[in-house]
Formats: C-alpha cells, sequence, structure tokens
C-alpha cells in the first residue's frame, strides 16, 4: 500500500447509545470489517488503539476516530452530524470509513 492510499471500508448497523467515559452515539464497524481495519491498525492507529478517519454519513463528511471496542471498532456519531442527516438512536445507516494517517 502507498503512503497516500486511504482504505474505505462501508459500515452498515444500528445507532445507540453509550454512556462511557463521555456519552455519544455509536455504530459499531461489522465483524466482516473488522479483520481488515486491524490487519491496517498498526499505520494508522494513534495509541490507545483509535484509528482516526473520514466519514461520510449521508452527505455530511466528519473527522472522528474508530474506538476499539470488545474486539471490534465502533464509529462515533457527532451530535452535528446526526441532526445535519436527520439520525436518531436505533436507526439503520450507513457510514463510508476512509482510514487516515494521524498527522
Amino acid at each position: 500500500m502507498k503512503a497516500t492510499d486511504a482504505p474505505a471500508v462501508s459500515v452498515s448497523g444500528t445507532v445507540f447509545y453509550w454512556r462511557g467515559p463521555a456519552p455519544f452515539h455509536f455504530v459499531r464497524v461489522p465483524d466482516d470489517n473488522v479483520a481488515f481495519i486491524k490487519g491496517l491498525a498498526a499505520m494508522f492507529s494513534y495509541g490507545w488503539g483509535m484509528i482516526p478517519v473520514t466519514a461520510r454519513l449521508g452527505s455530511t463528511s466528519f473527522t472522528t476516530s474508530l474506538f476499539p471496542k470488545a474486539g471490534g471498532y465502533l464509529v462515533p456519531l457527532k451530535d452535528a452530524v446526526r441532526s445535519a442527516e436527520n439520525v436518531d438512536l436505533d436507526d439503520q445507516v450507513t457510514i463510508i470509513v476512509e482510514l487516515r494517517r494521524r498527522k
């Protein structure tokens, strides 16, 4: 893989709320994408297993980081993104996630 290549995955799932250290809405990365991401994690992660990404939900693009959780990853959904795309708790969504190198 070239340094300029940015691998992307399509993440489809249900929006859920988790009141961890900071309350957030998330979508779980499906198991079939987890192995692919884990295979690239060393090139992209900036610590604690976090992987910076550029994501797109509908017509809204945003930056965030994949959170490692229970052997997989979670995509956090910012309130501004959910509001812009009219997404609520328990909605089914598809997010295009592009891994990006830490600057």
